[in-house]
């Protein structure tokens, strides 16, 4: 389904919070003319809980850490999400080491995985508050990876820090085969979805 959006007149400015310390949700946002204000990024417990979904986890992480960073202004606008990677039912997050890299890239490859980002979206303003919370999932397809592809893409370092070990900004886009849904999505924060909402709760770009 396409997504839409509709302009809304914004009464007064209001103060546009990034709830992570993502430089690449922060990029995002501010390639499509909404940079935010504060950056307050939030430090909650990210273990899922046992048997949780990787879409369940992405969403319920997604809202915690609104919840929180909401809690600390009494104004403002606070965008919050969290992108995880999940195979089946395993959640597939960001390797401690070389080695979980491998195995998690070795686990993907020349299969469909899938990637789900959690974002809410709070609004408090005049003492009411409005929250908008979403879940989007992009099917995405690794090509078939020879143990010295993965070793070498493992050699340039890129996967550090990334879920499922691997970016579409970078050099692990050259293995990627097929992708179902968002590309932003992949990267970080689905862009469509995440403006329509902002224009909606009177934030202008």
């Amino acid at each position: 389904m396409a997504c839409f959006y509709s302009l809304t007149v914004q009464i007064h400015a209001m103060k546009f919070i990034l709830a992570s310390s993502s430089p690449r949700r922060l990029e995002l946002l501010t390639q499509i003319g909404f940079k935010p204000d504060i950056v307050d990024a939030p430090d909650i417990d990210e273990t899922p809980n046992r048997q949780e979904k990787p879409g369940d986890f992405a969403k319920r992480m997604g809202i915690e850490k609104a919840e929180v960073i909401a809690v600390k202004h009494e104004e403002g606008i606070i965008l919050a999400a969290d992108t995880i990677v999940g195979l089946g039912l395993r959640i597939i997050g960001k390797a401690a080491n070389r080695d979980e890299a491998f195995r998690d890239l070795s686990l993907m490859q020349g299969r469909n995985h899938r990637v789900y980002t959690g974002m809410t979206i709070i609004k408090k303003s005049a003492g009411k508050t409005e929250r908008s919370i979403k879940l989007v999932e992009t099917t995405v397809r690794f090509r078939r990876m020879l143990p010295d592809e993965i070793n070498w893409y493992l050699d340039t370092k890129e996967w550090e820090g990334k879920s499922g070990s691997f970016t579409l900004m970078g050099i692990g886009a050259g293995f990627i085969q097929n992708i179902k849904g968002s590309h932003t999505n992949v990267i970080g924060l689905p862009l469509c979805e995440a403006r329509n909402v902002l224009v909606s709760m009177g934030l202008r770009p």
